[in-house]
């Protein structure tokens, strides 16, 4: 009978366990994951993920650990959010966005971006795989993203819309008196 030596035992004992440890984990470390619709919420907002052709991933990759997704509800929270990390300008982390039409993901580097109406928290940007006239690129979309940040101070069209009907409720008010 042939004995093993210890050192090769204990490196293919350590292999074996690395390899099962890997097959236990559902994320595979790149690209973008499941979502969970409807219980998953937004990093930024906190709002659930409801509609599969606005959701955005970000897997960022922290010091010394594995990689992590963060999940998004739409474009908007996913690049404000975005400015607040220590790492935002590195390419190593991931963006992975929903194609507006199809609900596929697309690398958020490589798609475009166009207007669309009706987006969850109304920044009003749509990502698709192909680049028609007028659309923008990732950085563009970022700075329509940040002005409808400053011209409304929070998501977008919603509160110019909540201010237009609170106005129009005083102006009804003050008719009636």
């Amino acid at each position: 009978m042939t004995m093993i030596p210890k050192a090769r035992l204990e490196l293919f004992a350590s292999l074996l366990l690395l390899v099962l440890a890997s097959a236990c984990s559902k994320d595979p470390g790149s690209g973008p994951v499941a979502v969970h619709w409807d219980r998953d919420v937004c990093e930024r907002c906190r709002m659930v993920l409801s509609n599969p052709r606005f959701a955005v991933q970000i897997r960022y990759f922290p010091p010394g650990a594995r990689s992590r997704v963060a999940k998004f509800d739409d474009i908007g929270c996913a690049l404000l959010w975005l400015d607040e990390q220590p790492w935002k300008n590195t390419m190593k982390s991931e963006i992975w966005v929903a194609d507006y039409r199809t609900g596929k993901w697309l690398d958020a580097r490589q798609a475009s971006y166009e207007k669309v109406n009706n987006t969850p928290m109304e920044y009003g940007l749509g990502a698709r795989p192909d680049k028609p006239p007028g659309s923008m690129d990732l950085a563009q979309a970022h700075a329509h993203v940040v002005e409808v940040e400053k011209r409304f101070g929070v998501h977008g069209l919603q509160l110019e819309q909540t201010l237009r009907r609170q106005a129009a409720k005083r102006q009804a008010r003050e008719k009636t008196r």
